[in-house]
């Protein structure tokens, strides 16, 4: 598993360079897709580049990555192992030169576990100068702009009145509407971080509690690992298991149950 954590920062290396390099360009390329939503030259030449590497480092394992779907030729079919790919979480920040966006590079066993368990995990954002990665077994990491690594540990904060609570947007929430609204009006502050940065948060226990009510699996499979751990927990926002859940829950783990509680109710 060190040897894919290498791996895996190596990736991150590999598609800092691009990025950052189109990052806030004049001739930024950038489409809709079919889901409405925003794709530029650069989060596809990221996964191409990743993809490449991956195809010649690990040829026997599957790929899944948000815009080139799952790799359909691996030699074998029967490979356990699965690497997930969002090239650029947060794209709509990155065309509008907010620096808050990152590559997220994930690996899961596929093995026993319901949609599989993310075991390697790397969140790389350059344009903040910050980093984050864990590997089962070995602790959850960061460095700020080229910093000695230090150790991520969740807060020890154990009454939702004291808590500090992170959050996408406001909307999708549907039938748990209420139960958001009221999470969030008993927290002790709240604050729409948004995307990856969330739940980096909560890994460094700069915040206790995050939450998305709709994501794919290539937003949520590198957060699992980095989370869980620096000594959380990790859910959907129904308790499913993370990161087959389509949506996600993390939490220092003191609080856990109690957010669930609100969400189901």
């Amino acid at each position: 598993m060190q040897d894919d954590l290498k791996l895996a920062l190596e990736l991150a290396d590999l598609a800092d360079s691009i990025s950052l390099a189109r990052f806030g360009a004049l001739d930024l390329r950038v489409e809709t897709k079919p889901d409405l939503t925003p794709v530029s030259d650069a989060d596809r030449g990221v996964e191409q580049a990743l993809r490449s590497a991956l195809a010649t480092a690990r040829p026997h394992d599957e790929i899944v990555g948000e815009e080139y779907g799952t790799t359909s030729d691996v030699p074998d079919s029967r490979s356990t192992r699965r690497w997930i790919i969002d090239p650029i979480d947060a794209t709509k920040n990155f065309v509008r030169g907010v620096p808050v966006w990152a590559t997220l590079i994930g690996m899961l066993d596929v093995g026993d576990a319901v949609g599989g368990e993310a075991v390697v995990g790397v969140v790389s954002a350059p344009a903040l100068g910050h980093r984050w990665w864990a590997a089962r077994g070995s602790g959850s990491w960061t460095s700020r702009a080229g910093a000695a690594p230090r150790r991520n540990q969740v807060s020890g904060v154990a009454k939702l009145a004291d808590s500090s609570v992170s959050y996408s947007d406001l909307g999708d929430w549907g039938p748990r509407s209420a139960g958001f609204d009221e999470l969030v009006g008993a927290a002790w502050r709240t604050r729409a971080y948004g995307d990856f940065w969330s739940h980096m948060l909560v890994a460094e226990g700069a915040v206790d509690i995050s939450l998305e009510p709709e994501l794919s699996l290539w937003d949520v499979a590198a957060l699992v690992p980095i989370v869980e751990e620096a000594g959380g927990r990790v859910t959907g926002v129904d308790g499913g298991p993370s990161p087959a859940s389509p949506s996600v829950l993390c939490t220092n783990g003191l609080l856990h149950a109690e957010v669930l509680d609100l969400l189901r109710a």
